[in-house]
């Protein structure tokens, strides 16, 4: 399967490819102060899925509190699967190590956001399925 763990430095030439196929796309230099930036921060967390060694999937947290409930919430900011390993599970185990992350935290609620253009469908439908204490929002 994949192997799900903390994002290091090293791993930014692949983060940057992710953003590519998420929409975003950016350079490694605008990536690895981005990475440092969000690394400095408690409340921020970022977890990546790798496979022989090779980074295909990353997921973006964090943390902070809701005007419109009590409690800490966690909010996903970033959820990308490497379009040659979509359909396998990874964005489920990249989800399942976000919750447990969250939790940590004392979080009570997790957010989630997809875009509703034409190519994140199949996120929706992915997020659809999902079953987590989560509020999906469509943008």
């Amino acid at each position: 399967m994949a192997e799900i763990r903390e994002v290091k430095q090293d791993d930014v030439l692949c983060i940057t490819h992710l953003m590519g196929e998420l929409g975003f796309p950016t350079t490694i230099e605008q990536m690895k102060i981005r990475l440092n930036t969000i690394q400095s921060h408690p409340d921020y967390q970022t977890f990546v899925a790798v496979r022989d060694r090779k980074v295909i999937g990353m997921i973006g947290l964090f943390t902070g509190l809701l005007f419109n409930k009590d409690g800490r919430c966690c909010r996903v900011i970033s959820l990308v699967v490497d379009q040659a390993y979509r359909g396998e599970g990874i964005g489920k185990l990249l989800l399942i190590e976000a919750e447990k992350w969250a939790e940590q935290q004392g979080v009570i609620y997790i957010l989630l956001n997809s875009g509703n253009q034409e190519g994140r469908r199949g996120a929706m439908n992915f997020i659809n399925e999902w079953d987590m204490r989560m509020t999906v929002q469509a943008l």
